[in-house]
């Protein structure tokens, strides 16, 4: 049996490796869907569109690192599990909220960033990283989103064991 607080942290990294894989995969989707229009008329085009592609695959990859943390400090891997109060469910929840939508967001954003990158790859491909650079710059906003996740699930978190 588990607390009502081990509830809510657990429902916290559920929500940051949902959200932010669902904002990753429409994300990837979209720059997938313009690049393959390009790939599809110049091949040789194909890695500087997959790499343009694979730029909003990280907010998952983020929310991934941060549940994983939610599991490791509740225990839920082995032994017993952590029997947190309902408070420092919240807590950790709400650590999780960063990562979780701002990952949703700045990978829909990025997304669609890249989309427009994949179209300038396609007129001018010698200009691929100048389009690279605008993508990273959304990219800023989910690892800022991590960090807080990161510093009040894991650091927070160990107080509480």
């Amino acid at each position: 049996m588990i607390t009502l607080g081990t509830f809510l942290a657990l429902l916290g990294g559920a929500i940051a490796v949902f959200a932010s894989g669902i904002g990753s995969a429409r994300g990837v989707g979209l720059a997938g869907q313009a690049a393959a229009g390009v790939v599809a008329e110049d091949p040789d085009k194909f890695v500087k569109c997959l790499i343009l592609q694979l730029l909003p695959a990280t907010q998952g990859i983020y929310g991934f690192i941060i549940t994983f943390l939610v599991i490791l400090n509740a225990n839920v891997l082995g032994g017993p599990i952590a029997q947190y109060t309902t408070e420092q469910g919240l807590f950790i929840l709400a650590g999780c909220l960063p990562v979780g939508l701002g990952g949703l967001f700045s990978a829909i954003y990025q997304g669609k960033t890249a989309v427009s990158a994949i179209g300038l790859v396609a007129k001018r491909p010698e200009e691929s990283t100048k389009g690279m650079l605008m993508v990273a710059m959304v990219e800023t906003y989910a690892l800022l989103g991590f960090l807080v996740s990161f510093l009040v699930v894991f650091l927070g978190g160990m107080s509480f064991a």
